[in-house]
């Protein structure tokens, strides 16, 4: 699904909204046997397991409330939380901000590299370093003009002292080729276990490159493992394969905007947007190849199929869960906090055209229950974050910041 794109960003207004909206009295009803789902499919395409597409509905049992904290972000797109359970945000035009977790904004930060804010381009996702509370180091990324056209630029720096700057910037990858485009960028980061960074890139869209998702000598549409320095880890899956890019940890992806790891099983999910129809939920394992453009559940946006229309060959992973018709899945983020004890383990995405945060419940690696929250917002939740406090925190496009807590 094609995301709306953003050239020009509203002026920045720090005013403080606060409010509160209970959930309907209907979430007190645990599951729903119906699919959440009900406008027909795209396709007539089958999945390959059972479950693997609009799985029972499920409804949380916990009160929960909602609360619309702050509406005066800058086109918010990445979301990490801070060890002094702050959260610091990017925007998309090129500015980050620090915001509390009742919503207000305490720091500006300014002065990073130029963005092309054009499309979906501009400054993407940041996370914070696991080391933090010692180095203040943060890491970021952002779509960069080149003569060749634009790419993914990975970047990492020191929060000054002030919070009101980043200091020592240093540009540690670039997912090339350049292309002439706008959009796919791709561009989560995560921290493994070890602190090395997982990043999404995206295939950059056109039907002239897309392709090169299948290549392992290009680093469009892939997961890349790379160390704070933006070297390969050390013996990745294709550290000795002919001609490939030793960064490469996973490939086959199109437009893969969320990125995060299962506190309990330590594996890495990403969340992935298809074409007219077809977006993913997949588990990324080291050397796997997850298809595009060669397998799809969807269509083209002219409704033609794509490549040979076919959904599954040897060789290629199946995706955990695909949605059709799309919900355009943003940022996830997997809940790991006792304070609503149900939601432990699960999986919340954050949908752009869908305009609602989905739940997905997990058993053995398949989803076995979806809900939607806050639907009725009618919001692009564009990323997620858990706070200290067990809070599941939200930015969307338009600006506005929520928390979804426990009554």
């Amino acid at each position: 699904m094609k995301q709306s794109t953003t050239k020009k960003a509203p002026a920045i207004c720090v005013a403080l909204l606060t409010s509160v909206f209970a959930f309907n009295s209907s979430y007190a009803q645990a599951v729903n046997s119906a699919p959440v789902e009900t406008k027909p499919a795209n396709t007539n395409y089958k999945p390959a397991v059972a479950g693997q597409t609009r799985i029972a509905g499920v409804r949380t049992k916990t009160p929960i409330t909602a609360t619309l904290l702050n509406k005066s972000l800058e086109h918010p797109w990445g979301i990490s939380l801070l060890p002094d359970g702050r959260f610091l945000v990017t925007e998309k035009m090129g500015t980050m901000c620090i915001i509390t977790p009742a919503g207000k904004i305490v720091k500006k930060i300014t002065g990073l590299p130029a963005v092309v804010a054009d499309g979906q381009g501009g400054l993407l996702d940041v996370a914070v370093d696991p080391q933090f509370a010692t180095n203040r180091m943060v890491y970021w990324d952002y779509s960069e003009q080149t003569p060749e056209g634009t790419l993914l630029a990975i970047a990492k720096g020191k929060l000054s002292a002030s919070e009101d700057k980043i200091e020592n910037i240093q540009v540690i990858y670039r997912a090339t080729p350049a292309y002439k485009g706008s959009l796919q960028f791709g561009s989560r980061i995560v921290f493994d276990k070890s602190g090395n960074l997982f990043v999404s890139t995206g295939e950059r869209s056109g039907s002239d490159i897309r392709m090169q998702a299948q290549s392992l000598s290009s680093a469009l549409g892939k997961i890349i493992h790379i160390t704070k320095t933006g070297k390969a880890v050390p013996g990745g899956p294709f550290a000795k394969t002919a001609k490939a890019r030793p960064e490469i940890y996973a490939y086959g992806l199109r437009s893969p905007e969320g990125l995060a790891i299962h506190p309990q099983t330590g594996e890495l999910w990403e969340s992935e947007f298809g074409p007219r129809g077809g977006d993913e939920i997949n588990i990324i394992r080291s050397g796997r190849n997850y298809g595009w453009p060669v397998i799809t559940y969807g269509l083209e946006y002219s409704g033609e199929k794509v490549g040979d229309g076919i959904q599954q060959k040897a060789g290629m992973q199946q995706p955990a869960y695909y949605w059709d018709p799309v919900v355009s899945p943003s940022g996830i983020a997997f809940y790991n906090s006792n304070v609503i004890s149900e939601w432990k383990g699960n999986l919340f995405v954050g949908g752009l055209s869908s305009t609602h945060i989905a739940r997905l419940i997990i058993k053995n690696n398949k989803i076995v229950g979806e809900e939607r929250l806050l639907k009725d917002e009618g919001e692009r939740f564009r990323a997620l974050a858990v706070g200290k406090n067990g809070a599941l925190y939200a930015v969307t496009d338009s600006g506005k910041f929520y928390r979804i807590a426990r009554k």
